[in-house]
């Protein structure tokens, strides 16, 4: 879990959430509101009703009068919170809400009986100009078919590569099917519905950086920090907008450095390589091929509406 400077208010156990989904009665805990009223409760000033339907674990970590008193001051001069993403979570969901401004996030981890796991409450670091600079290029998915989302946005509640300027305005899309990514067994690649699938030139241009060679890494085991792109193919579009994507399959690639490609052109296929825990897509676009110096930007794709953490898109 990342470090998040000036934190309000950080408690998110899901270590406990995991063993208690499903496992364990909550003695004492009661449902007494829906999971989607949590911010406008929590708002309201009602945290007894807020308390009341948090598991044990995190009671005994804060106090009913802790709670009212960051509250309290968290809540000043917010008229209303904004729900922007629900992501399901081992049977239970995640919620994420900002304030009107984008400079105030709740996130509320609810287990499946919609008991309150976890809780998040922190002021947001904006970049507001360059949220609203895109790209020139206009970007389709790089997949067939329905993928989530499972990272992005613009707020590092929703997209945690926005904390980084080189990748701030990335998205990782997974296969979902009937709530969760994988079928069978969770440690081996093949039981994830992204592995193997094509994946897909976003826009065309000409192919700058291949590699090819990373092996891909078993799931709910070690990331490979050191390489941390994996496999992947830096795509240069002009208008100093490059395209990066992640984490293909080892020795999938079929593209070489030099090659033109066209929008939906196959690339290669969805691994697990690099800083990886799971196979997915990585794709984000910047101002140069320097993974290290570049900056990314926000991208242009061939749709109104905006794209953000939990949503299905194809």
């Amino acid at each position: 879990m990342r470090n998040l400077k000036h934190s309000v208010l950080l408690v998110v156990f899901l270590a406990a959430f995991l063993a208690a989904c499903g496992k364990e009665e909550e003695e004492g805990v009661e449902k007494v509101m829906e999971p989607e009223m949590l911010s406008t409760t929590f708002l309201q000033g009602d945290y007894e009703k807020v308390y009341s339907q948090m598991s044990k674990a995190f009671r005994n970590e804060v106090s009913l009068n802790q709670l009212q008193k960051l509250g309290d001051d968290f809540n000043q001069g917010v008229t209303e919170y904004i729900l922007q993403s629900e992501l399901p979570l081992d049977g239970g969901k995640r919620y994420v809400w900002t304030d009107e401004t984008g400079t105030k996030g709740i996130t509320a981890v609810f287990d499946e009986k919609e008991i309150i796991q976890g809780l998040q409450i922190m002021p947001l670091e904006t970049h507001q100009k360059e949220d609203n600079q895109y790209t020139k290029t206009v970007f389709n998915f790089p997949f067939h078919d329905q993928w989530y989302v499972f990272w992005g946005g613009t707020n590092s509640l929703v997209n945690y590569h926005y904390e980084y300027e080189n990748q701030r305005y990335a998205y990782d899309y997974v296969k979902m099917k009937n709530g969760s990514t994988y079928e069978g067994d969770p440690t081996m690649n093949e039981s994830y519905h992204a592995f193997g699938e094509d994946y897909l030139a976003p826009a065309d241009g000409t192919v700058v950086k291949v590699e090819n060679d990373v092996k891909d890494n078993e799931p709910v085991g070690d990331m490979n920090t050191e390489q941390p792109l994996g496999n992947h193919v830096i795509l240069d579009h002009g208008n100093k907008e490059f395209s990066y994507l992640a984490h293909f399959k080892s020795q999938s690639i079929t593209v070489e450095e030099g090659d033109k490609v066209k929008q939906g052109d196959p690339l290669g296929l969805v691994g697990n390589s690099g800083n990886s825990s799971e196979p997915h897509i990585h794709f984000h676009v910047a101002d140069s091929a320097k993974p290290k110096t570049s900056e990314s930007m926000n991208i242009t794709f061939d749709r109104e509406d905006p794209i953000i953490q939990g949503d299905f898109v194809e």
